[in-house]
C-alpha cells in the first residue's frame, strides 16, 4: 500500500498541533471569535500567494481537478462545521483551560472522525483501529488528568470537544471532495470562514486593534490552518477518514511538548505511560492488513493519478511518467489487495 498518505498526516499534525499553544499566546490579546477568523483567513492568504508564486513558476498545476457545482454542498457543510463553529470553540475553550490541556483533549478530533466515519459513512472498523482508538483514548484521559492542581474545568474541555466534533463532521464531509484541488478546497474554506468570522466579531463589538499580533495570527493560520489542511486532504484520499483520524491522534501530543517547552507548562507523571499507549496505537494501525475479494464497478471520471497501481493501468496514446490527469474509464473488476477505505475502497463488509 502506498506510505505517502502516511507523510501527509503526520505533517498535518505536526503543524496542526504547534498551533494550540502559539494561539494561546495570541488569544490573550485578541478575542475568541477574531482569532479564529484571523487563524481561517491567514490560510487563505498563505495559500494565495503559494498559488500565485506556483502559476508564474510553473504555469499551473495541469494535474488539479477544480470543484464543481455538485462538490459544494459538501464544502458548505465542512465549512460551517469545521470553519466557524469548531474554531470559535476552540479559542473559547483556549481562554478557560491551559494550551497544554487543550492540546491534549484534541485526541477527540481523531476519535470523533473515526466514530461519524463509521455509524454515518459505513467505512470498515477492524480490530486492529478499536485497539488503537482505545489505546490513544486512554492516554487523552491520562494526559488530561492535572496532577498538580488536581481539578477538572468542565467549560472548556466541553468547548474544546464541541470544536472536535465540529472537525469530525468536516473531515468526513471534505472526504468526499478530497480528489479535488485540495488548495483550492482550503482557500475557499479560509476566505468564507475567515471573513465570517471576522464579521461576527466585529459586529458583536469584539474586534481586534490592527497591531503586530494579527500578523502572527496570520502567519500561524497560514501554516497550521491552510499548509496542514492541504497535507489533511491528500492524506484523506490515502487512508480514508477513520485511519487518518487515528494518526492525527499525533498532533495534540505535539501541541502538549510545545506546551511545555513555549508556556512552560508540565505534564507531571502522566507523560511516559501516554506517550507508551500513543506510540502503541500508532504501531498497531499501520501494522493493519487488511485484504478480501471485493468488486469495483465501472466508472468514468477524471483526477490525478499513476499508472503504478492496480486501478490505474489504462493505454495511453504517448508513453507518461508520474501523476497526470484525463478522463479515463475504470473497467469493472473483481480482486483481493491489501487496502484502507480510501477513495476506491468505500464498499460494504
Amino acid at each position: 500500500m502506498d506510505k505517502k498518505p502516511l507523510l501527509y498526516v503526520i505533517l498535518s499534525a505536526i503543524l496542526f498541533g504547534l498551533s494550540s499553544p502559539l494561539a494561546k499566546l495570541l488569544v490573550k490579546d485578541i478575542s475568541p471569535i477574531a482569532m479564529a477568523g484571523l487563524l481561517y483567513l491567514g490560510a487563505f492568504i498563505g495559500l494565495a500567494i503559494y498559488t500565485l508564486v506556483r502559476k508564474i513558476g510553473t504555469a499551473g498545476d495541469k494535474r488539479a481537478i477544480p470543484l464543481e457545482k455538485r462538490d459544494f454542498p459538501w464544502l458548505i457543510g465542512a465549512i460551517a462545521a469545521g470553519g466557524i463553529v469548531a474554531p470559535i470553540s476552540l479559542m473559547f475553550g483556549l481562554k478557560m483551560i491551559s494550551g497544554f490541556s487543550t492540546s491534549l483533549f484534541l485526541n477527540l478530533e481523531g476519535i470523533t472522525t473515526a466514530i461519524i466515519a463509521i455509524i454515518f459513512f459505513h467505512e470498515n472498523a477492524g480490530k486492529r483501529l478499536w485497539i488503537a482508538l482505545i489505546c490513544m483514548t486512554i492516554a487523552g484521559v491520562l494526559l488530561s488528568w492535572n496532577t498538580k492542581q488536581n481539578q477538572f474545568n468542565i467549560a472548556g474541555p466541553l468547548l474544546v470537544t464541541l470544536a472536535c466534533i465540529g472537525w469530525g463532521v468536516d473531515n468526513n464531509l471534505t472526504r468526499h471532495i478530497s480528489e479535488k484541488d485540495p488548495t483550492q478546497i482550503v482557500m475557499l474554506k479560509g476566505l468564507i470562514a475567515g471573513v465570517v468570522s471576522l464579521s461576527l466579531a466585529f459586529s458583536l463589538g469584539r474586534g481586534t486593534a490592527f497591531n503586530i499580533n494579527i500578523v502572527w495570527a496570520l502567519l500561524l493560520g497560514a501554516l497550521s490552518y491552510g499548509l496542514s489542511l492541504v497535507f489533511f486532504i491528500q492524506a484523506l484520499k490515502g487512508l480514508g477518514a477513520s485511519r487518518t483520524g487515528v494518526f492525527y491522534s499525533f498532533g495534540p501530543f505535539i501541541g502538549a511538548i510545545a506546551s511545555i517547552i513555549i508556556l512552560k507548562e508540565w505534564l507531571g507523571w502522566v507523560m511516559l505511560p501516554a506517550v507508551a499507549l500513543m506510540i502503541l496505537g500508532v504501531w498497531i494501525i499501520t501494522r493493519e492488513r487488511h485484504a478480501h475479494q471485493h468488486f469495483h464497478q465501472a466508472v468514468t471520471h477524471s483526477h490525478a493519478h499513476r499508472h503504478d497501481d492496480l486501478h490505474h493501468e489504462h493505454e495511453h496514446p504517448e508513453p507518461v511518467q508520474g501523476s497526470h490527469t484525463h478522463v479515463h474509464i475504470h473497467a469493472s473488476l473483481s480482486h483481493t489487495h491489501s487496502h484502507w477505505p480510501d477513495t476506491y475502497h468505500r464498499h460494504a463488509h
